[in-house]
């Protein structure tokens, strides 16, 4: 026949069908599909799906979770036709795919809808754990186990347990779940309902469940609160341990309650007598109280004055004398002090206290102790370019001007005749109490000088000639002592005469009585004169008397008849 001695192109595709099973048993292939176990062989199943050849599956793939994998001739199950016909002509075929693929068909459905999933712990690598999401395997990073770290996780493995997935990828195989995320929902859960139950200002106890240095969490029944050392009691508290202990059963107050963050404030002090009511009455600006000091700081120390209620005497309170110290080397603490009330805010519940005014101010017991004119000993402390420092009584110290340090030389020269340390003894020349200074002089103590705080009335008066006697001959010019017992004094060269050569200190000597005009006082009131300027108003007083009546004369006439007159 035609047809069987020239087969046609239908008769090869039939053929062709015949030998592997159609162009359907093709499209089997990367699907999961249902078959029927058809005979146990050994440690296999023979399973048909409807293709040309049956396959064989390890009974081992079977066997999941509480399932022990016995199954039995005409079960029907899901596997993965992995080739339809392999080498020996039979399809390949795996019950552990046919799982993984409806794993995750199922596993994305419920990361599109943020759904949790069970899953079992069931192995450790490297910077976590393996998790099977019933046959889909996932990673579960270490920091992902728990809300706390876990050092044992044995008695979380093999135990169904509900996972959130993190991130997956089906191309590459990868599932990140989180344990951890699950507890922090629930326990967010959990705070919610208790949160709804409690209210700002309501009492309840808890029990201290951790302290650190800034307060403690108490345990409120499922919830924590903070209370916070601030509002542990309304005395000074440096660390909670010193008024609580983990375990106590405390009885607070809730303070505030955050709905955002689900953080609950506690107080402890708020159910207690606030000590700052009425603390302006009972604390008036200048009363002398007692307190202890309870800390110090670099800007002052705190003074408890009561339980609850503290001062603040800042540093510029503390000394009169000592100033730029640490208050730690004026005061230590749980040192009892006297202190006086400068100021009192009960609003922002703030006192500020003097610990120096409770004390007599240096400088007044000083002019009360040494008047102007009283004698004093000291230690020269410090020298500048202007004068003297000297340590006085009382811890105060005196200031001696240049010019007030001897007689007859300059400042810059007195001031080189002395040396820190050096015992030296003045006068008191003036007390300023309000600007805290005291004046002293060294030159007033030399014989013949005025008193301190006397008057120029005693010496004369400006412009005033008066007959002085020469006490001693100096390069720079004349010490001399007016009248007696007056006021001793200094003529400089310059003022020894109205011509150069008169103006010659050796001119003059020791025991010599001269007329000058005292020009004015120095800062200890000591006079000045000069033998020049009393020449010099002689001659304007002669021009004045005789100028008029006599315009032809010459000057020398003039004087002469001055002189003349005057005799």
């Amino acid at each position: 026949m035609a047809t069987s001695a020239n087969p046609t192109r239908d008769d090869f595709a039939k053929l062709l069908e015949e030998q592997l099973g159609g162009a359907d048993d093709l499209g089997f292939e990367g699907r999961v599909v249902k078959g029927t176990v058809t005979a146990i062989e050994n440690d296999k199943a023979v399973i048909d799906v409807g293709l040309k050849s049956e396959g064989r599956v390890s009974l081992r793939e079977f066997s999941h979770g509480d399932q022990d994998g016995n199954i039995k001739v005409g079960d029907e199950v899901e596997v993965f036709v992995d080739r339809v016909e392999n080498a020996d002509g039979e399809a390949m075929l795996s019950r552990d795919r046919a799982r993984r693929e409806a794993a995750w068909d199922k596993l994305e459905n419920e990361f599109g809808e943020g759904k949790r999933v069970e899953g079992r712990i069931f192995g450790r690598v490297k910077g976590g754990f393996t998790v099977d999401l019933d046959g889909a395997v996932a990673f579960l990073p270490g920091s992902q186990v728990d809300i706390r770290p876990v050092r044992d996780v044995g008695p979380l493995m093999d135990i169904p347990q509900p996972f959130q997935i993190l991130k997956m990828d089906r191309r590459r195989g990868n599932i990140v779940v989180s344990r951890r995320a699950v507890l922090e929902e629930t326990r967010a859960e959990q705070r919610s309902e208790l949160i709804d139950k409690l209210a700002e200002g309501q009492v309840i106890d808890g029990v201290v469940k951790n302290i650190t240095d800034y307060g403690a969490f108490v345990d409120l029944g499922g919830i924590d609160g903070l209370l916070h050392v601030t509002d542990m009691s309304y005395k000074r508290v440096n660390h909670p341990s010193e008024v609580i202990n983990i375990g106590d059963t405390v009885t607070v107050q809730i303070v505030r309650i955050n709905q955002d963050t689900q953080r609950i404030s506690l107080g402890m002090k708020q159910l207690e007598s606030d000590p700052w009511d009425g603390v302006a009455a009972k604390y008036p600006v200048g009363a002398k109280l007692s307190g202890t000091v309870t800390n110090i700081t670099e800007y002052g120390a705190f003074v408890e004055l009561e339980a609850g209620i503290e001062g603040l005497v800042h540093v510029s309170e503390m000394s009169w004398t000592k100033k730029n110290v640490h208050p730690g080397k004026i005061v230590s603490t749980s040192q009892e002090v006297d202190v006086i009330v400068l100021e009192v805010d009960s609003d922002k519940r703030r006192i500020s206290l003097g610990l120096k005014q409770a004390q007599q101010n240096p400088w007044e017991g000083f002019a009360e102790k040494h008047p102007v004119g009283s004698e004093v000993e000291g230690e020269v402390k410090n020298a500048t370019e202007f004068g003297l420092f000297i340590g006085l009584d009382g811890d105060v110290d005196g200031m001696v001007h240049m010019s007030d340090i001897a007689w007859g030389i300059s400042g810059e020269d007195a001031l080189a005749l002395h040396r820190k340390g050096e015992q030296v003894k003045a006068i008191v020349l003036d007390v300023d109490v309000e600007k805290e200074r005291i004046s002293l002089g060294m030159k007033q103590l030399e014989k013949g000088a005025p008193a301190a705080g006397a008057s120029s009335a005693s010496s004369g008066k400006r412009g005033q000639v008066v007959t002085v006697t020469v006490l001693e001959v100096r390069d720079g010019g004349l010490e001399v002592q007016a009248g007696e017992d007056g006021a001793t004094g200094f003529i400089k060269r310059s003022d020894l005469g109205r011509d150069r050569d008169e103006q010659r200190p050796d001119r003059f000597q020791v025991g010599q009585k001269i007329d000058a005009m005292i020009t004015g006082f120095d800062r200890s009131k000591k006079p000045n004169f000069s033998i020049k300027a009393r020449q010099l108003a002689e001659e304007k007083e002669a021009v004045e008397q005789y100028g008029s009546s006599d315009a032809g004369a010459s000057l020398g006439d003039i004087l002469g008849a001055a002189l003349k007159a005057k005799d």
